[in-house]
């Protein structure tokens, strides 16, 4: 049987020309395993000139496409983050059965690039399988490779999932729930959205009519309005700003090459983004926002994710209206990085119950990045690495701001630049979720877990075996493993909080999933 193979890649030409190596290796050892079983892997798309084999933009994925046989076996095959636009068009369109396949990396986010597509296709109502493996050799692996090339469809274990009953939560935190989704109706919320559709990323985007039913509605602004009001910030603000930051302990790892190197401007130049941030927040009233940088602001300033890591805090920088007075102080204003609108509205809950129930109320999403066992044999359990590109909050690290770093952002995906708000997640336990979009509705997974502190030099190597200058939450989810959680999500993020326990954590939970049905999210409780 002959298999077309297609490979969605970055719209940034210096990731995919970097990353094609390994995007090569992984696909000439799948070319192998199928050879083995009687099968031709046909790449539907040459090598370019450029030095990779990526499908670069839409307009190339819909070309593409126009030359597969629609009814064709197709493998959408990834060892990169990807742009899943790139190829949903013409996925959309393909009648023969469909395999998102990953290789069992940290080096390059290809496990974060198909769980994004995985989402973007259960979002646009498309039958797909998936599969990953590290060697392409695991029973694992084979028995499912097997299965899809038999029946076109492939089975995971879904054991760990079942449906939230109201009587879970007690009637007390029930009625918490109704009064928040009865305020969030009446009063309304609002989401500030700058520019949405992130990297691609179809399924981080909820359509307006599933929102207007839970009182939720988007201020559409430009990152053009958020670029022209940080060039309006005195440069003296921004530098009060880094000051505060440095004063509270955070050190920052700086150099002269702006190029390669981060340098004291781009970082006052992240705290006038900062300011201007807050104060477009307070003008238009927004209870959380999103800034996507990665297309636009990124060639016209430093990164956004220290930005969203202040935001993300409730002990931040004071910002002040003209008339003086302080914006929500002492108060987080929710981030949600790349304008996943899903973890935004997931944020907005968080923050509301925790308050409520007196848990920390900070959060962040995290990309399910890659996981291991742990080297150091500290611990049995296989552990994740939860792993975003600066936007988590200090008060999720040891020591708070004095346990945090920044460093300068990858030059291949950060050309202008700007530090990261770099921690090792400090232990304790958690609340994990996330909302997405199936069959035109609202549905929320939730699950509790726990955040680790393994050995120094543990650390050192997943942090080495990802983006180093990136924070790492070494998490473990309770009664779910790692093939249950793979074949399952629906997201290439995950959102957490912290609790004060595990009591604490359980209820937390509960209340959420109770508020989530209150507003007519289905909910389904993950491994507990």
């Amino acid at each position: 049987m002959r298999i077309a193979l297609v490979a969605s890649g970055d719209l940034r030409e210096s990731a995919n020309t970097t990353c094609w190596p390994a995007q090569k290796a992984m696909e000439d050892k799948l070319s192998a395993v199928l050879a083995d079983m009687g099968h031709e892997l046909w790449r539907a798309h040459p090598v370019k000139p450029e030095g990779h084999g990526f499908i670069a933009s839409q307009r190339e994925g819909m070309d593409v496409f126009s030359g597969i046989d629609p009814d064709m076996p197709l493998i959408v095959a990834e060892a990169v983050w990807q742009y899943s636009h790139h190829v949903l068009p013409g996925l959309t369109t393909h009648r023969g059965p469909i395999l998102t396949l990953a290789n069992w990396s940290g080096e390059f986010p290809g496990l974060v690039g198909m769980l994004n597509l995985n989402g973007s296709l259960t979002k646009a109502g498309l039958r797909y399988s998936t599969l990953w493996s590290r060697d392409f050799d695991d029973a694992f692996f084979l028995d499912g490779l097997a299965e899809w090339l038999r029946t076109g469809q492939i089975t995971h274990d879904a054991s760990h999932l079942r449906p939230y009953a109201p009587d879970q939560t007690s009637p007390e935190d029930r009625a918490i729930a109704r009064d928040i989704a009865d305020d969030m109706r009446e009063r309304k919320v609002i989401m500030g959205v700058f520019d949405e559709g992130c990297m691609g990323m179809f399924n981080a985007i909820i359509p307006d009519e599933l929102l207007i039913p839970l009182g939720v509605f988007k201020e559409r602004l430009s990152q053009s309005a958020l670029y022209h009001a940080a060039r309006e910030v005195p440069e003296q603000e921004g530098r009060a700003c880094y000051d505060w930051m440095r004063e509270r302990g955070m050190t920052f790892h700086l150099g002269t090459d702006p190029a390669t190197e981060l340098t004291e401007d781009q970082v006052i130049d992240q705290c006038r983004m900062y300011i201007a941030a807050v104060r477009l927040a307070d003008r238009f009233g927004c209870e959380s926002i999103g800034i996507q940088y990665q297309q636009g602001l990124m060639d016209l300033w430093p990164a956004s994710d220290l930005i969203e890591g202040m935001l993300n805090n409730d002990d931040r920088p004071d910002v002040a209206r003209a008339d003086g007075s302080v914006i929500r102080e002492g108060q987080a204003i929710a981030h949600f990085n790349e304008v996943d609108e899903c973890a935004g509205l997931d944020a907005m809950m968080i923050h509301r119950v925790q308050r409520a129930l007196g848990q920390p109320v900070e959060t962040t999403l995290h990309d399910l990045r890659w996981g291991d066992n742990d080297a150091s044999g500290t611990v049995d359990d296989f552990v994740w690495v939860f792993e975003i590109s600066g936007a988590a909050p200090p008060a999720h690290h040891p020591g708070g701001w004095n346990g945090s770093e920044s460093l300068r952002q990858p030059a291949m995906f950060f050309p202008a630049g700007g530090g990261t708000l770099k921690g090792y997640a400090r232990p304790g336990d958690i609340v994990w979720s996330r909302i997405f979009v199936e069959g035109v509705a609202l549905h929320m997974d939730i699950g509790l877990g726990r955040a680790l502190e393994l050995p120094p030099e543990e650390s050192e190597r997943r942090s080495r075996a990802t983006n180093y200058e990136w924070p790492i939450m070494h998490g473990v989810l309770t009664g779910i493993s790692r093939d249950q959680m793979m074949g399952r999500h629906r997201a290439n993020h995950i959102q957490v909080a912290y609790a004060s326990d595990t009591a604490a954590a359980e209820r937390a939970m509960l209340a959420r999933a109770a508020l989530a049905q209150e507003l007519g999210i289905s909910v389904t409780l993950c491994g507990v």
